[in-house]
């Protein structure tokens, strides 16, 4: 008998896209895996991807992890890369801890995985060490995604900030533009291709046509956050039509804890 699992996530309030990208590739993996999932949300109040808006938002994401805690969930996702980056080098660890030890300390203990966190783990897992990516912020937002995860040993040789300031516009990307806004990227000397560097971005659709397209290698922080909530429930991390690293060569590779 197959078992369900309960996957909780903390979200922007104005975030549309992480409730419809993760239920998709999980629900992917259904047609080819035992196990099945439901999902549980709790927000954080957010309209516009300003460091300030950020900041006060991700002060909110305690009592979400209590939240669902309640609800007894199985592994529980983070879901804002940009909000984790602009706290600070490294702090996608002290946000994965602390979250996690609330759970434990609300009786119902649930790994953490962070959007941060997991594309730093994704990418690594792909062994890329260089990397061109594609984000929808300002200029400054984005370059603190750069510098964070070149902080993480992982070289952005190229970047394209689409300078979407309100994050329900940011949802409302196309997100068939994508690979072509990738083509233009200087991605030759790249090991792997971000797609889409935040869980807002609808970018999963797009994935497999820009892996074609580019000939390495795509990623966004979506697929990167089920392949690490897949394995923090030791679980095969394997889904059809994310892309290569849920293709099931990397069905197996060990969390960061692991590692």
């Amino acid at each position: 008998m197959s078992r369900t699992y309960r996957v909780g996530q903390i979200v922007p309030s104005s975030n549309v896209t992480m409730e419809t990208e993760i239920p998709a590739i999980l629900q992917a993996r259904q047609h080819i895996e035992p196990e099945r999932f439901t999902f549980h949300s709790s927000r954080m109040r957010m309209t516009h991807v300003t460091p300030e808006q950020l900041k006060s938002m991700d002060a909110d994401s305690d009592r979400c992890a209590v939240e669902l805690s309640d609800a007894h969930v199985d592994v529980l996702g983070y879901a804002c890369l940009v909000a984790i980056m602009s706290m600070g080098l490294g702090y996608h660890r002290i946000s994965e801890e602390r979250l996690h030890a609330l759970t434990v300390d609300n009786g119902a203990p649930a790994p953490v995985v962070t959007s941060a966190g997991a594309l730093v783990h994704g990418l690594k897992t792909l062994r890329a060490s260089k990397v061109a990516l594609i984000a929808p912020y300002m200029l400054p937002l984005t370059q603190t995604v750069v510098a964070y995860l070149e902080h993480e040993g992982i070289e952005v040789i190229d970047y394209r900030a689409l300078e979407i300031p309100d994050n329900l516009d940011v949802a409302a990307h196309d997100p068939k533009r994508l690979p072509g806004i990738a083509r233009r990227l200087d991605y030759a000397q790249a090991d792997a291709v971000v797609l889409s560097a935040c869980v807002q971005m609808p970018s999963l659709g797009a994935i497999d046509e820009a892996e074609q397209l580019l000939g390495r290698p795509v990623v966004s922080s979506a697929v990167c956050t089920a392949h690490q909530m897949l394995r923090s429930l030791d679980l095969a991390a394997v889904a059809p039509g994310a892309g290569h690293l849920l293709s099931g060569v990397y069905a197996e590779s060990p969390t960061p804890s692991k590692a």
